[in-house]
C-alpha cells in the first residue's frame, strides 16, 4: 500500500504549468517526490499529469491511496471515465472528452492498481497537499523563467 499526493499549477489557462507528486510508503515512511512542467498547458492537464506521473512511477501493482484537491481528476476517475469509454470517449453531450490522451494514459495506469480516492481541500493546511502544491508552483516558475 502506498499514499500518492498530487497537485498541478498553471499561470494563465493556458500558460506555463507545473505538476508534482509525493509517493510515500506509510509503514516505512520512505517517500519520493517528483515534479515537472510544460510551457503552454492548463491547470486540468497538470492535475492529470501529476497523477499519471505518480502512478507511472510505481514498479508493481499496488493499493494506492490517492489524495488530490482536483475534483476534475477524482470525479473523472470515479464517475465519468467509464461512461466516456462506453461512448467512444465522448461526453454526455456527445462532445469529445477534453484532454483525452491524458485520460487514456490514466485509464491504462489505473487498471494496474487498486485506487482509493480522497479529496483534500486545497490551500487548507494539509501538509502533503501543501508540499505538492509548492513543488508544482516551483516547477511552473522554472518553466515560466525559461520562456
Amino acid at each position: 500500500m502506498v499514499e500518492l499526493f498530487t497537485d498541478g499549477a498553471c499561470s494563465g489557462n493556458p500558460g506555463p504549468g507545473g505538476w508534482a507528486f509525493l509517493l510515500r510508503h506509510p509503514k516505512t515512511g520512505k517517500a519520493v517526490e517528483r515534479s515537472g512542467g510544460e510551457p503552454d498547458t492548463t491547470n486540468n492537464r497538470m492535475e492529470l499529469r501529476a497523477v499519471i506521473e505518480g502512478l507511472g512511477s510505481l514498479t508493481r501493482p499496488s493499493i494506492v491511496e490517492l489524495y488530490s484537491d482536483s475534483q476534475y481528476v477524482l470525479n473523472g476517475l470515479k464517475e465519468w471515465m467509464a461512461g466516456w469509454k462506453r461512448k467512444g470517449w465522448r461526453t454526455a453531450s456527445k462532445q469529445p472528452v477534453k484532454n483525452v490522451e491524458l485520460w487514456k494514459q490514466l485509464d491504462a495506469l489505473k487498471d494496474r492498481h487498486e485506487i482509493h480516492f480522497h479529496w483534500v481541500r486545497g490551500h487548507d493546511g494539509h501538509p502533503e497537499n501543501e508540499r505538492v502544491d509548492r513543488l508544482a508552483v516551483e516547477a511552473r516558475e522554472r518553466i515560466a523563467a525559461a520562456r
